[in-house]
């Protein structure tokens, strides 16, 4: 006991170790340096953190549940891949929840909505502007799961949440194809968004929601057919 607080072998505060070999591999896979198909090996990580394989495998079962790993029937473990055979069906659902989302919210929306989400789209603009990817995938997220809450529908919300989940890696191959350095215009789409929200203008909500996913869309499209992306494998 230290002050109170149980440890861990190490010093370190229970539970701390789980939360740092989570955050780190989350960080790893999301940002593409642990490659689809890479093997997640318990000895290995148990040594690159100096922790049992206690914590690891908590980490990893976290990490699991985010469909970020997979347990192979052979029992080995590695990176989930991505689904680029399914990419088109993925890409249709994820428009069409963009604008059911934005155009219940200009319906339902309160000021208090508008005020969070402005909050985030600042949030989403600092990191733009730090070219930090994983930080703006983060805040992208934050702000798009917003509008949806306010658009008062749970489900609606709990489907896009799991697309926008579904969708980091993919998120992350659109940043790259900027250099992470994503033209301000993109931020102003965001803006646009909330004005129409805000205003309760269903018709221009929905259409900026179209032509946002639309150049999301054809940007991945076009990075992935000019080869330039990781060597990712595809899911067969």
């Amino acid at each position: 006991m230290k002050n109170g607080a149980e440890t861990e072998a190490g010093g370190r505060k229970r539970g701390s170790g789980v939360t740092l070999v989570y955050d780190t591999l989350r960080r790893e896979i999301i940002d593409l340096k642990l490659a689809p198909g890479t093997p997640i090996d318990e000895a290995q990580l148990a040594e690159r953190f100096s922790l049992s394989r206690t914590p690891i495998r908590e980490a990893l079962v976290r990490l699991a549940a985010e469909n970020l790993i997979t347990t192979l029937t052979n029992r080995a473990t590695i990176v989930s891949q991505i689904d680029f055979l399914n990419l088109s069906s993925f890409f249709d659902a994820l428009t069409l929840m963009y604008r059911v989302t934005t155009r219940e919210a200009a319906l339902n929306r309160s000021a208090e909505d508008i005020e969070k989400i402005r909050k985030l789209q600042a949030e989403f603009a600092r990191s733009v502007a730090a070219r930090a990817p994983l930080d703006m995938i983060a805040t992208n997220r934050e702000f798009h799961v917003a509008i949806a809450r306010a658009g008062g529908n749970k489900y609606f919300t709990d489907l896009f949440t799991r697309l926008l989940d579904e969708g980091q890696r993919i998120l992350r191959l659109y940043y790259s194809s900027f250099n992470d350095a994503l033209p301000r215009q993109y931020v102003t789409e965001h803006e646009d968004m909330i004005a129409a929200i805000e205003a309760g203008d269903v018709a221009r909500a929905d259409a900026l929601a179209v032509a946002h996913a639309d150049q999301i869309v054809g940007q991945i499209r076009s990075y992935i057919s000019a080869d330039r992306r990781p060597n990712l494998d595809l899911e067969l």
